[in-house]
C-alpha cells in the first residue's frame, strides 16, 4: 500500500478549498484569499517537483466548482490467461485502456470508448471488477482519484494503436512489462489476474 507524501496531500487540500472557494464565495477580499491559496498549493509542489510553476497554475486553474476526486475507469480484457494493456505514448509505458471519466457517459460507456480508442477492440462490459482510491495505491500524484476497474469482453474490432498509444499487446502474469505506475500499479494488474481467476468473487473496494 503506498503511503502519501504528507507535503503532497496538503498542497492538494489546500488547493481543494482554494478551488472551492472560488466557486461559492462573492466577496471580493474571500476571492483574493482563495487566489493566495491557490498560488501557495502552486509554490507547494513546485518546491518539491520538477514540474514547472507555469504548468502547475494552469493545471489548477482548469479545474473549478466544488472540489471532488476525479474518476479514472480501465478495461480489463483477459484472452488466453493473458491481460490487454497498452503502451503509453507519454512516458512508453504500459496500462490498461482507460483514461478520464466523460461527462454524459456511465463508467461501463467510458470503458467500452477507451477500450476502442486506444487498443482497436471493441467489447462489452461483463462485470465490476474494482473501485480503488489511488491515495492507498498509486505513486503520488497531483490528483485525488478514484479507480474503476470493469471486465469487458472482446466482441469485435482489431488490435490498433490510438492517438496515445504506441503498442497494443496481451501479457502473461508472469512477464507484465514496465507498468504506467501513476495508472496502474503492479499490485493492481496482479489483483486483476486474481478476480479473473475467482469469477464468483465479489467486487473489491476501499
Amino acid at each position: 500500500m503506498n503511503k502519501p507524501l504528507k507535503w503532497l496531500e496538503w498542497a492538494k487540500q489546500i488547493q481543494a478549498v482554494a478551488q472551492t472557494g472560488l466557486a461559492y464565495s462573492r466577496d471580493v477580499y474571500d476571492l483574493e484569499r482563495f487566489e493566495q491559496l491557490r498560488a501557495l498549493s502552486v509554490e507547494i509542489m513546485r518546491e518539491y517537483t520538477n514540474v514547472e510553476t507555469e504548468l502547475l497554475t494552469a493545471l489548477f486553474a482548469g479545474e473549478d466548482g466544488y472540489a471532488t476526486p476525479k474518476v479514472d475507469v480501465r478495461g480489463v480484457i483477459f484472452q488466453e490467461n493473458q491481460i490487454l494493456l497498452v503502451r503509453e505514448k507519454a512516458e512508453g509505458e504500459w496500462s490498461l485502456p482507460g483514461g478520464w471519466a466523460d461527462i454524459g457517459l456511465s463508467p461501463s460507456e467510458i470503458a467500452v470508448k477507451e477500450v476502442r480508442e486506444e487498443s482497436g477492440f471493441v467489447v462489452t462490459p461483463t462485470r465490476l471488477l474494482a473501485v480503488l482510491d489511488n491515495l492507498k495505491h498509486n505513486p503520488p500524484g497531483p490528483y485525488h482519484v478514484y479507480k474503476i476497474f470493469i471486465a469487458c469482453e472482446i466482441t469485435g474490432g482489431e488490435a490498433a494503436e490510438g492517438v496515445e498509444t504506441s503498442g497494443v499487446q496481451f501479457f502473461a502474469e508472469d512477464d507484465l512489462p514496465a507498468l504506467s505506475q501513476i495508472r496502474n500499479t503492479d499490485e493492481q494488474i496482479r489483483l486483476m489476474f486474481e478476480l479473473m481467476r475467482h469469477p464468483d468473487k465479489a467486487p473489491v473496494w476501499d
